[in-house]
């Protein structure tokens, strides 16, 4: 505890944000481009950016499956865990079918094969290159990578509490937090890092609040196991099953027995559904005598993570599980905070807003850790002005801060390189695309040993810009088309991507002109010192004159 309440806020706000403010700038900047991870999956399939754009069409439903379903049947291997047939949705406008394989030994889950088909129905792509895409970015902002998922989600709920306790206890402190949401005052060093980090803070503070806070609740049972213990003795698979029935499905019983139409389910579906859109169907453990088919609605954007599903035996067509109208509170809320969290109701425009505010939020947190270096600095001025050293710590922030303020974004275009540079048969590529990311973030830390200089910031700056806005062109180079087709093709959400490249790689440029015109004044100044010592002497001798003739008057 300090002397005053005020200065014991002060320094919890300090510590709990800059303990863990190098994990969590990358959680808000990969959570943040996790809001267009079905646009940037996209953008990483350039096999799909002609010829396969379509809308849902519920009057060709029945004959879709009957096509759908056959070629599954003539083209996937005899033993597969799974189908899936996914329709047009606002997010991924095209039609698929894909087939999960048995996991071989060490893995969790079965490599899964994706066809897609064209939009004039004239068969399908089949070779479309491997990437992990936007998923990548939606499982490092919670999982980070190169570690187990457990291990990694007790590091990132650990982060998440700091985070939140930075946030209440800098609401608390900041004393005047509607004036200084206007107040930026340019050019004035440490003030300037000040207010932009109070700006940046203020300006999204209700959604810093609230991802945050749903970021904690989204693995809640994880972290607070004991009531879920207490209540079902231990018996975690008997809570999982009355939490979600849908998920419980039966096992393969290894009888072959003959798989139904699922154009037969429809007017079940259409009975339960009417006329709303199907999103998918999924046949679990096809040809077998336990096999399902599970239907799954296209809910729109309601603010719910909740599925709405029916789930039919795969023999005699018989509805197993429906989900429930009503929910619980318990449920709803749960549900409400996770579709807030990850913004899957939102419609473009509310996605958009949510992506600026998370890099507000990258925006407070960069500018807390520059702040830091700063004052660490200006307290070893005395002695660097001496020839000093700089002390190992003002080494470890000043490095740090260079590797992942940079570093993030190079790598993440360092990412979208490799995907269309590395060869489409490459084995193994969508994980070198990945090592691509660590690899670009690993080097600006090897830069940063060598030299963290404004000038080292602005030759990286310059570096990242140019790769930014060169990717609208490695795009029209390496896809059937390029910005112009996609406007003309009213494909925005690669219409988007590029533009959203270009303005990004744009305002990295202007930050390194900023940083050459701080650079330069202090060089120009001694050349205007000296017209301007003469025009103060002059000044002064004037005034002197005029003072004595005013005192000779007198």
């Amino acid at each position: 505890m300090k002397e005053t309440f005020f200065r014991t806020l002060s320094w919890l706000h300090t510590w709990a944000g800059l303990l863990v403010c190098w994990v969590l700038l990358l959680i808000f900047f990969a959570g943040s481009l996790s809001y267009f991870r079905h646009e940037i999956t996209l953008w990483n399939e350039p096999e799909l950016h002609q010829g396969v754009y379509q809308d849902y069409q519920a009057n060709t439903l029945e004959n879709q499956l009957d096509k759908n379903q056959q070629y599954i049947e003539t083209h996937s291997p005899a033993a597969v865990q799974r189908w899936m047939i996914d329709f047009p949705t606002e997010r991924k406008p095209f039609q698929s079918v894909s087939w999960q394989l048995p996991p071989e030994k060490g893995q969790r889950r079965g490599k899964t094969e994706e066809h897609v088909a064209l939009a004039d129905g004239s068969g399908m792509i089949s070779e479309v290159r491997e990437s992990r895409g936007g998923n990548f970015f939606y499982r490092l902002h919670f999982d980070l990578h190169y570690m187990s998922a457990i291990t990694a989600r007790y590091i990132v709920g650990v982060c998440t509490m700091f985070m939140l306790i930075a946030l209440i206890s800098g609401i608390v402190i900041h004393k005047r937090i509607f004036k200084d949401l206007f107040s930026f005052r340019r050019d004035k060093g440490t003030r300037s890092w000040l207010d932009a980090h109070n700006v940046s803070s203020v300006i999204a503070l209700p959604y810093h609040l609230m991802i945050t806070y749903t970021g904690l609740i989204t693995l809640m049972l994880m972290y607070i196991p004991w009531t879920v213990n207490t209540a079902y003795s231990g018996d975690n698979q008997a809570f999982l099953k009355e939490l979600n029935p849908a998920r419980q499905t039966e096992k393969a019983a290894g009888i072959s027995a003959p798989q139904m139409q699922l154009s037969q389910l429809l007017p079940q579906v259409k009975a339960a559904w009417g006329d709303t859109p199907i999103k998918q169907v999924t046949v679990s453990y096809p040809k077998d005598q336990n096999s399902q088919v599970t239907f799954y609605q296209n809910t729109g954007k309601d603010v719910t993570d909740e599925a709405n599903i029916l789930i039919f035996n795969g023999v005699n067509g018989e509805l197993e599980y429906a989900s429930p109208h009503d929910a619980s509170g318990a449920s709803a809320t749960y549900d409400t905070m996770m579709s807030l969290h990850t913004a899957r109701f939102a419609a473009p425009l509310l996605r958009i807003l949510f992506f600026f505010c998370g890099l507000l939020g990258c925006a407070m947190i960069a500018t807390g850790t520059l702040m830091w270096a700063i004052r660490i600095r200006q307290k070893q001025q005395k002695r660097l002005d001496k020839g000093d050293k700089p002390s190992l710590g003002l080494h470890l922030v000043e490095g740090l801060n260079f590797m992942f303020i940079l570093g993030l974004p190079l790598g993440t275009v360092a990412f979208f390189y490799a995907n269309r540079l590395l060869a489409t048969h490459f084995s193994g590529r969508s994980e070198w695309e990945i090592h691509s990311f660590f690899i670009a973030l690993v080097a600006m830390g090897v830069w940063a040993f060598w030299g963290r200089s404004r000038r080292q910031w602005q030759m990286a700056l310059i570096l990242i810009g140019s790769l930014y806005c060169a990717l609208p062109v490695l795009n029209a180079f390496t896809s059937p088309s390029n910005l112009i087709d996609n406007i003309q093709s009213h494909q925005w959400p690669l219409v988007g991507f590029d533009l959203l490249a270009v303005i990004f790689g744009c305002a990295m440029l202007f930050a390194s002109n900023r940083l050459t015109l701080i650079a330069k004044s202090p060089v120009a100044r001694p050349a205007l010192n000296k017209t301007h010592v003469k025009a103060d002497k002059t000044r002064r001798s004037e005034l002197t004159s005029q003072s004595s003739l005013e005192e000779a008057k007198s």
